[in-house]
């Protein structure tokens, strides 16, 4: 540590350093130590990826550099915080209100949380320039519109005066770049930037962080549990893991030459874009030493073969489809006047045909608003479409009545997006899990109701003993096991994956992967597998339909359109798609 590094030509030391720096936590009237004596520093012009899982103290570490966390609950102690050789551990709130946006600025992962919702977003930037710098309101107006421009947001006047939820995600996580270089920091603090993008936007997001680096010559701390982005945007790379680094380097050090059996794990995890594998290797098997011949062992036991997956195909497409969508469309009317006269519609889907054979996965892909979650909503018409028809097992299921409906829904289940949001944060997830089973009058005894929900939680690789906990008494990655739970258990035949794995851990992601495909196999499953993320989407489906503005684009075999994709779109798509892995 402290070793001077060459930038544009000039000897520089650390322009932010980190020395011994141990936080603890107040929990059930006793202090717990999360992170446990890091070292790590920034240099101008540099960026440090720091990666891991969630808990792996990476976020609440620069948390703590910034002042914050709640003193009430947490104790941060250091031998040092070095920000261009100034002390600053023991600023008080005052002495880092001064600190924090001119010198140090952080872009917080979830912007819609991060921004007020009652203010104008053009208002909250320029707050922040008035509060460092004197100037009038017009110099701040116009300085926003500048960097508006400068973070590349369409229309900055219009944005300007934009509330936070007219905006895209990517619109309002430049706005917060916006906001975190405006007053032109050393250094920036980005904390999982880019996790919940579509890769194209993720690709401007990482583009425009690297170019204002180079323009400014700030040095950057990258949050993120994504060894692919590191490689995009990270100079220097250092792996925690419960409160430690356990690894250190450069980029290409790190990435190319693993040493820890953590790191190799994480990158093993990432669903590859070249090989098809049976199962994805998880960071548990790496740390109990199962994969210790590396990358040669793992496509030796678990890479599937030209001659399996052809037979796999053949054996899939012997049979008639289990569902046919024929030019479905869903319209949202666009109204205005007083009498709500229609003058145009949003078609969010628009003229789709697609056919799912039984046992087949099919991948839907797009960027977010291409329609592709409508699509599946409307095939289970929980959005009822505005045109076209849908059979399931020989049945139209765009012309059941509503007693009809109800008994389909036993056949085709959904699993959203956000498990959160999803479940009743009162209601205790075996109570959750048990009520299809109810509505659908398939078990009224309370007792061999309990026992099936049981059996489902184990099947999902949780525990029975879980059945009375509440929905945050769970990680993420459990609470999606609980909603797969919960789908399961009326016994469908076709699911519905709507971007159930976007939010997760790379690591915790593997996991659930791994389950999906387990259950489709144990239960003879069907999957519509909807997702932004590519590599996931190679890895679960057998042929992928890729949509763009509410139309399909291309439609094909998944090995096929990866490697040699026809449309402009779907060529873009895979180009954005970071790092080499």
């Amino acid at each position: 540590m402290g070793k001077p590094i060459i930038f544009a030509g000039v000897m520089s030391q650390p322009i932010l350093e980190i020395k011994n720096l141990k936080i603890n936590f107040l929990s059930d009237d006793e202090w717990r130590e999360v992170v446990h004596g890091i070292d790590f520093e920034v240099h101008a012009g540099r960026t440090l990826g720091i990666v891991g899982e969630s808990g792996s103290g990476k976020s609440v570490s620069n948390l703590a550099v910034m002042h914050l966390l709640n003193p009430k609950v947490s104790r941060v102690k250091a031998d040092g915080m070095l920000l261009e050789g100034l002390d600053i551990k023991d600023f008080n709130e005052r002495q880092m209100a001064e600190v924090r946006g001119k010198r140090i600025a952080m872009i917080f992962q979830e912007p819609m949380t991060s921004l007020n919702p009652v203010y104008r977003c053009g208002y909250q930037v320029s707050e922040m320039i008035r509060q460092h710098e004197k100037v009038t309101r017009k110099v701040a107006h116009d300085r926003v519109i500048s960097l508006f421009s400068q973070v590349m947001l369409p229309r900055p006047e219009a944005i300007y005066d934009s509330y936070p939820h007219e905006l895209s995600g990517g619109q309002k996580q430049r706005v917060m770049i916006a906001m975190a270089i405006a007053c032109n920091p050393q250094i920036l603090i980005a904390d999982e930037p880019t996790t919940a993008l579509d890769v194209t936007v993720q690709k401007e997001i990482l583009k425009l962080l690297r170019k204002l680096q180079q323009e400014t010559g700030m040095g950057m701390v990258f949050i993120t549990h994504d060894l692919g982005v590191v490689a995009e945007i990270a100079d220097d790379v250092v792996v925690m893991h419960n409160g430690e680094i356990l690894e250190r380097g450069t980029v290409k050090e790190v990435l190319e030459h693993p040493q820890h059996p953590y790191t190799q794990g994480l990158l093993a995890c990432r669903p590859p874009m070249k090989v098809r594998l049976k199962k994805l290797p998880v960071v548990k098997e790496f740390l109990d030493g199962q994969w210790s011949g590396g990358k040669e062992q793992i496509l030796s036991e678990l890479q599937i073969t030209d001659e399996e997956r052809q037979c796999h195909l053949k054996e899939l497409y012997a049979h008639e489809p289990i569902l046919k969508v024929e030019h479905l469309q869903t319209w949202y009317p666009l109204k205005k006047g007083i009498f709500g006269r229609v003058y145009n519609h949003v078609k969010a889907v628009d003229d789709v045909s697609l056919e799912v054979f039984e046992g087949e996965t099919l991948g839907l892909v797009g960027e977010s608003g291409c329609g592709k979650t409508t699509l599946g909503r409307s095939i289970l018409r929980l959005q009822e479409p505005t045109g076209g028809k849908v059979w399931f097992d020989g049945r139209e299921i765009t012309a059941l009545n509503a007693a009809d409906l109800r008994a389909f829904r036993k056949q085709a289940q959904i699993v959203f997006q956000d498990p959160y949001s999803s479940l009743n944060p009162r209601i205790r997830i075996g109570e959750a899990i048990a009520e299809p089973l109810k509505v659908h009058g398939i078990e009224k005894d309370r007792h061999k109701c309990r026992q099936i929900v049981c059996d489902l939680l184990e099947q999902v690789g949780l525990e029975a003993a879980h059945y009375d906990r509440y929905p945050h008494e769970f990680s993420g990655g459990q609470r999606q096991r609980i909603c797969i739970a919960r789908a399961l258990a009326v016994n469908p035949r076709l699911v519905i994956c709507d971007e159930s794995v976007s939010a997760l851990d790379v690591s915790v992601q593997a996991q659930v992967l791994n389950l999906l495909n387990r259950l489709k196999e144990e239960r003879h499953l069907t999957y519509i597998f909807i997702s932004h993320d590519l590599s996931v989407v190679r890895f679960m489906s057998d042929r992928v339909l890729v949509m763009y503005n509410g139309k399909p684009v291309e439609y094909n075999d998944a090995d096929e359109l990866f490697e040699h994709p026809q449309n402009d779109y779907t060529k873009k798509l895979i180009a954005a798609l970071p790092g080499p892995y």
